[in-house]
């Protein structure tokens, strides 16, 4: 008689274990979608603003502060000349880095392109700054997913100046 009641109490306790998570509640589905709308309007401002300077030629530094190997860090001086990507190179020339690991953020374009792609994907967590004069990003802060770790995206966009 024992034997049964042991192995319904030990099923009921292992079914309490796997409930599922809570799904979000609609004030924070409301507030999450009001963020990605809010992102969705200063992208489309700064985006517009950037397009309207017509810059094809300009350089800025950038650091990727990532969960990931060193030469996919930076700081890197990354250079655009009519509008393709004309060199990626170390600040620190005595530091190893791989250029292919830059590609997505080789210009201000791609830059804007990784915001878009996290306010679509619906990312749970995005911070971004702009440069009021230019309008590209100074900052990208992106968590994808708050319930992963090492997913995260921390861009930060320095020392931009415009080439002849």
């Amino acid at each position: 008689m024992r034997l049964p009641i042991t192995i319904g109490l030990g099923f009921i306790l292992s079914l309490s274990m796997n409930i599922p998570a809570m799904s979000e509640s609609r004030v924070q589905i409301e507030q999450l979608s009001a963020r990605h709308n809010l992102n969705s309007r200063k992208l489309n401002f700064n985006r517009i603003l950037w397009n309207k300077k017509n810059i094809s030629s300009y350089r800025y530094t950038l650091s990727n502060s990532c969960f990931c190997i060193p030469e996919a860090r930076g700081p890197v001086v990354i250079e655009v000349r009519n509008g393709k990507t004309t060199s990626i190179t170390p600040v620190n020339p005595e530091q190893a880095i791989n250029p292919e690991f830059f590609q997505k953020y080789n210009t201000i374009p791609k830059l804007f392109n990784v915001i878009q792609y996290a306010i679509q994907s619906q990312a749970f967590s995005l911070d971004i700054s702009y440069n009021h004069k230019f309008g590209y990003p100074t900052r990208i802060n992106i968590d994808y997913n708050s319930q992963i770790a090492d997913e995260e995206l921390f861009l930060t966009i320095e020392n931009f100046e415009v080439i002849p």
